[in-house]
């Protein structure tokens, strides 16, 4: 599964992207310094991986991954091929989720493509083009659709059906997310990687003098996302990238001097999860723990096979518990022996945060 990092030029993605990854790639004062798509692998921070090791003896931690992809940034007339826009916006279709860049800070030494600092007009000037690009895909298939369906075939008749529901929001200028889709309607638009279908998160880039998510700016941002649908976390890439090159001793001193608990880059890469529609549950024993990624919804067997195919095939059982199951009893003995562990058969959809044993015979 993988985010990938969307904006105007010059906003701060690239920063961003080296932040959260430690890439290195480069970030430079113009337009069009990311031309091909930059991928890193990010952790997804989760202090119940502390709370498991303060319980259970380890020799090591795994977090939980997410890819991300730094694209180049879009311009006004993207849809059009203005810029590198035919390229970018490809890119952008084969990723699951958006993380949309927006500059929410004032700096004259750094150049905006507009000439001033406006985040809404810049949201929407991204947001009409991957529009029109949508707009632009769903008119061809529609047709194609439409003159296929005169043979009768219900499943074509369906698709055309869907499509034409997506031609009307794309028409009225609103994107295919703000549609109320049930699974076969969302399994259609899928499909067809729609730009605007996907889920997006809204990243305010602000100056060190607004992390805590004061200012007009931000405040412009949430409204705007609260209307057409998105979340939104506030960083200051310039601070996170000052962060990521720190050992941990001095990066918690300046976290404290900052008054933040955690790099805000932590909210970003769980915001990031989220979006995708993940989860984690846990494994824990001398040799690791570890959080292993899953879609939500998903069941016990289908968890089993994110370890090996041969956990899934031979799945007999899962007995699980919870993180503050452990923190009450303090071991799994005590756990059992309260009644707390569960034996989860084939049917039992996986709860987030779940601390597993996967029985199983091949």
């Amino acid at each position: 599964m993988e985010c990938g990092i969307i904006g105007l030029p010059n906003v701060g993605k690239s920063t961003l992207f080296n932040a959260l990854t430690s890439a290195g790639i480069e970030a430079q004062n113009y337009p069009f310094c990311t031309i091909e798509p930059n991928i890193g692998v990010v952790s997804v921070p989760d202090p119940r991986l502390d709370v498991i090791q303060n319980y259970i003896e380890s020799k090591k931690i795994i977090p939980a991954s997410l890819r991300l992809v730094d694209i180049a940034g879009l311009v006004e007339g993207a849809s059009k091929g203005e810029g590198l826009g035919n390229k970018f916006l490809a890119n952008i279709r084969e990723v699951d989720a958006l993380l949309q860049v927006t500059r929410c800070f004032e700096d004259d030494d750094v150049i905006h493509v507009s000439g001033s600092v406006d985040p809404v007009r810049d949201i929407e000037i991204i947001g009409i083009e991957l529009l029109l690009s949508d707009l632009e895909q769903v008119e061809g298939s529609l047709d194609k659709a439409q003159r296929q369906a005169r043979s009768g075939d219900k499943e074509v008749k369906f698709r055309a059906e869907v499509l034409e529901r997506c031609k009307e929001c794309l028409d009225s200028e609103q994107p295919l997310r703000t549609l109320d889709l049930d699974p076969s309607e969302a399994k259609v638009v899928r499909s067809y990687g729609l730009i605007t279908a996907k889920p997006i998160l809204y990243v305010a880039n602000v100056d060190e003098n607004h992390v805590d998510g004061s200012g007009d700016h931000v405040a412009a941002v949430r409204r705007y996302a609260q209307e057409h649908g998105g979340g939104v976390v506030v960083v200051c890439a310039k601070i996170e990238s000052e962060l990521a090159e720190l050992d941990e001793s001095d990066k918690l001193e300046m976290l404290e001097s900052l008054g933040m608990d955690e790099p805000a880059l932590a909210k970003v890469a769980r915001g990031s999860y989220g979006l995708l529609g993940l989860q984690s549950y846990f494994t824990a024993g001398p040799k690791e723990i570890r959080a292993w990624t899953i879609r939500r919804g998903d069941t016990a067997p289908k968890a089993a096979g994110v370890i090996h195919g041969d956990f899934e095939r031979g799945f007999i059982r899962a007995e699980c518990y919870l993180v503050s199951d452990l923190e009450q009893y303090t071991n799994e003995k005590s756990i059992r022996e309260a009644g707390k562990l569960r034996s989860e058969g084939k049917d039992y959809v996986m709860q987030d945060g779940d601390v597993v044993n996967f029985l199983f015979n091949v």
